[in-house]
Order: C-alpha cells, then structure tokens, then sequence
C-alpha cells in the first residue's frame, strides 16, 4: 500500500469513527441510520453530516490519473482500466462502447443517481449480460414483485424483451456496469441456479 493509499484510509477511518460517534449521541440520527435501506442512503446521510465515506477501497479521486478508457481507433492495443471511469453528472448515466461484433456488443455503463423514467421500460431485442463492477443498484422487471438489490460482483442475464428498469444507482463515484448484449441466435446456454 502506498502512503497516500493509506493516508486516505486512515482518513475514511475517521471519518467513520465521528460518524459513529455522533450516531451515538444522537438518537434521531440513528434513527435515520436505521431508516436507511443502501450503501448509497448510508453515504449520503454522511454526507449531510459533512462527512465523506462513499469512496471504495482502491478508488482514486475523480481526474487523478485517469488515463482514457479505450484505445483511440486506429492503434493497435492500449491498456485500459474500468475502473477509471469518471462519473457522469448526478442523475445520469454515460454508455461507452467497448466492442461490437455480429450479434454482439460490449458496453460499460457508469451510472450516477440514475434512474429509469417513471413508467419507462426497457425491452430491448437482445439478451443482456449484466455485471455490476461498482456500486449498488436495484433493478426492477415488470413480472417481479419487487426490485431486485445488486452489490457488486452480482450478475444476471435478462433474455430479450423482458422489461425492466433501473429503480436506483449510487450516487458519488456511481455504478460501474459491464454489459454484454447478445442477439436471440447467438443466446447462450446459462447454468441451472
């Protein structure tokens, strides 16, 4: 670990303890605490307590060395990271193609406090791999009884034309999604859970 990776722990540290601290002292912020159902809700409460403990192990601040996500067109191999990404605007969410091929298309999408319109569904003609790299979400289809909470690591596959939408995304650094598109010919054949 270098010294300022450790220095920013120590920092997330402390921040936490006087979080914790003041919880204790104050039942109606832990009120507020208990009332929270997020990662997300938990660091925005921090938040409006002036303090920051939304960012993850290994995250850099946003701008520090952030080389460009993909190779520029016409050279040959770059290294990327996708966890560079900046976040887009609060409330958004940016899409950026990483390949396409026939019948498949691979994307990395970083949310922000994004949302899906009220009352807008996604149904889409090609099946989706979905990874959560970052974050936490929830996401909704319209034949479930309630939205489904996804943490990173999770993925799922959403054949095509199953409608859903995306209830909620982390606000601060955001949700990093890697997607996989794959048309109907080309669905592949997915482990029994």
């Amino acid at each position: 670990m270098s010294e300022q990776q450790l220095q920013r722990f120590l920092h997330k540290v402390d921040q936490l303890n006087e979080l914790v601290a003041r919880i204790k002292a104050d039942p109606a912020l832990r009120a507020q605490l208990s009332a929270c159902e997020s990662h997300q809700q938990v660091v925005e409460l921090a938040a409006d307590q002036g303090l920051e403990i939304g960012r993850r192990w290994g995250e850099s601040e946003p701008g520090e060395s952030d080389p460009p996500l993909a190779p520029e067109p016409h050279k040959k191999a770059a290294l990327a990271n996708l966890f560079h990404s900046l976040p887009p605007a609060p409330g958004s969410e940016r899409v950026e193609m990483l390949l396409e091929g026939r019948g498949l298309k691979l994307e990395l999408i970083h949310s922000c406090a994004a949302s899906t319109p009220a009352g807008q569904w996604y149904n889409q003609p090609l099946g989706e791999w979905v990874l959560l790299l970052q974050g936490s979400a929830q996401l909704r289809f319209a034949d479930a009884d309630s939205a489904q909470r996804l943490q990173p690591g999770d993925l799922l596959w959403i054949p095509p034309h199953r409608l859903h939408r995306l209830e909620s995304s982390d606000g601060g650094r955001g949700c990093l999604w890697l997607t996989l598109f794959v048309a109907p010919e080309l669905e592949p054949k997915l482990p029994v859970a």
